[in-house]
């Protein structure tokens, strides 16, 4: 690790307005860095639950570490709310408010990650791979930064869901009566398969979109998302297309850590948060300084 970093927060950043909701965001930013390489932090929860206060871990540590986080909310699942293909749209439009901002904010525009853990992880890799494709391009049209860049250098991904036709078969068994993705998608696989296909950023992993890198984070623990059949099927795919991808397994892990302190002894967070800022040093290097 190199020079260690106050943190300067600034809460409560509206960076869009989607249906007359107000999408706000937290930034951690390393004092004394111009043009911080920043990272895009989105929250798990099951595409219902949580908020950006999420990450306010990881936000402290990378900030300490030199690297800026920008932790967003997007509009959570509610009974007879849809929110998708929406929440794609939020977190793509948080990535474009930074593009646009960056400066301002002293961030550098072309040094932009996204990190997410579980539905995060599912909607960062999205955004990564699919977010010029015609189902996230149509809507929103009149956004202030719309026409900004949404593409990202690379995506830290922890026990992401990433095939939702397998998250749905998993959980027909493990959570009968919380079938996530169904209430996700507004319909069981067994109605429109298409719509699965769609929404999973394994189905985006080709080669025209290889220059993303990505660091897939899991233990092998996890009862919530199957590690074979998400991560590393995911992987896989992502190797076979020729991305840069790599992942740290973490010895013991199920689900549920990622919002936990990063630096405790002998936690989880202290097993990746090292290798995770190896991780970012190669993907967002500061080429100003070569």
């Amino acid at each position: 690790m190199g020079k260690q970093h106050n943190v300067a927060t600034e809460l409560d950043i509206v960076f869009a307005e989607h249906d007359g909701v107000k999408l706000l965001g937290d930034l951690y930013l390393p004092e004394g860095v111009g043009n911080a390489p920043v990272l895009v932090g989105v929250h798990g929860g099951g595409w219902q639950l949580g908020d950006r206060k999420f990450y306010r871990h990881w936000g402290n540590y990378l900030a300490k570490n030199g690297y800026a986080v920008f932790a967003i909310e997007y509009r959570l699942m509610r009974p007879g709310v849809k929110t998708w293909p929406g929440a794609v749209y939020d977190c793509k439009a948080a990535v474009q408010f930074v593009r646009a901002r960056a400066v301002e904010l002293g961030l550098d525009p072309e040094r932009i990650a996204l990190i997410g853990d579980s539905a995060g992880a599912h909607l960062a890799a999205l955004v990564a791979l699919a977010g010029d494709e015609m189902l996230f391009t149509a809507e929103y049209q009149s956004d202030r930064y719309a026409s900004v860049r949404a593409d990202v250098k690379a995506v830290i991904g922890i026990y992401g869901v990433y095939d939702m036709a397998a998250q749905w078969e998993h959980d027909l068994v493990a959570r009968p009566r919380d079938q996530i993705t169904e209430k996700f998608l507004g319909c069981p696989l067994t109605a429109n398969r298409k719509a699965f296909f769609e929404a999973s950023p394994l189905s985006y992993a080709t080669v025209d979109k290889n220059s993303t890198r990505f660091l897939l984070i899991y233990g092998r623990e996890d009862d919530i998302v199957d590690p074979v059949t998400q991560s590393e099927r995911f992987l896989t795919a992502l190797k076979q297309a020729g991305f840069f991808a790599r992942t740290i397994v973490v010895p013991g892990a199920g689900h549920f850590w990622s919002a936990d302190p990063i630096e405790e002894p002998g936690s989880f967070g202290a097993y990746v948060g090292p290798k995770v800022l190896r991780f970012l040093d190669a993907a967002l290097p500061d080429t100003a300084a070569r």
